[in-house]
């Protein structure tokens, strides 16, 4: 842990933590000076991220928990304050994606969306941000999607879900924008991730065109997820300090074109 990092004596809550961009956040965040509690409920990845980061040991602890649940959630949030002692950062990135088309959608996979990917911050957030403001201070992160902006084809629901979660965010920036509260979305494309290729799976069983060749075509390249982290830290930090209620597309013009 860096003491000169642009973190140093931070601490923050990662959600969805064990893998592709949580992790690389998780490893940005640890090198630039952060103590961390990452949560997820793939409890194997975190384990390996855990023994991975080792040289780290005292300053990152893995919490296994589904933040799509309310008891799940409120233990996890316990445990971070006992480890942490205070959030200053509060990085909502757990999500996932369902693709399908809209009429095939059920009742059930719309509230699985909408528990994981809006609900789940809703959660967090609600737990997190009352001693945030007894504290004067503290900086929460959202990962969106481009699809707030650019629907995407067969993602009706994963899309609502986003943007649910997307205005939450906007309102908390606005609602505590004085009480030193900054609240800010990631929005990402196509990321290289677990969850990037499990979407391009699923868009190419229904015959999407979604090869690397095709994400190419759209925006360049594939994103990496360090690229995504290195927007998270400077989120996190107060380099972005006049940054607030903010959606920030990485997306090599996805949503530009």
């Amino acid at each position: 842990m860096s003491k000169h990092g642009a973190l140093a004596g931070q601490t923050a809550l990662i959600t969805g933590g064990a893998n592709g961009v949580g992790a690389a956040s998780v490893r940005t965040f640890l090198r630039e000076g952060a103590r961390i509690v990452f949560v997820d409920r793939d409890k194997e990845a975190g384990e390996s991220l855990i023994e991975e980061l080792s040289e780290w040991e005292a300053s990152v602890r893995f919490v296994h928990a589904d933040v799509s649940r309310q008891s799940d959630v409120e233990a996890m949030v316990v445990a971070s304050y006992d480890f942490l002692g205070r959030i200053d950062i509060l990085f909502n990135h757990a999500g996932i994606i369902i693709v399908k088309p809209f009429l095939d959608f059920t009742i059930e996979e719309w509230d699985e969306l909408m528990d994981n990917n809006s609900k789940s911050a809703f959660m967090v957030t609600r737990l997190v941000l009352p001693r945030m403001l007894e504290q004067g201070r503290g900086v929460i992160i959202y990962t969106s999607s481009t699809g707030v902006k650019a629907s995407t084809h067969l993602e009706s629901v994963y899309c609502a879900s986003k943007a649910a979660m997307h205005q939450l965010a906007r309102s908390i920036a606005v609602e505590y924008r004085d009480r030193g509260i900054r609240c800010n979305t990631i929005c990402p494309s196509f990321i290289r991730t677990k969850h990037g290729e499990d979407e391009i799976a699923q868009l190419r069983k229904y015959g999407v065109f979604a090869s690397e060749n095709d994400v190419n075509i759209m925006q360049g390249r594939i994103c990496e997820p360090e690229e995504v982290a290195s927007v998270a830290l400077f989120l996190a930090c107060d380099a972005s300090s006049f940054i607030n209620g903010a959606e920030i597309m990485v997306d090599n013009t996805f949503t530009a074109v």
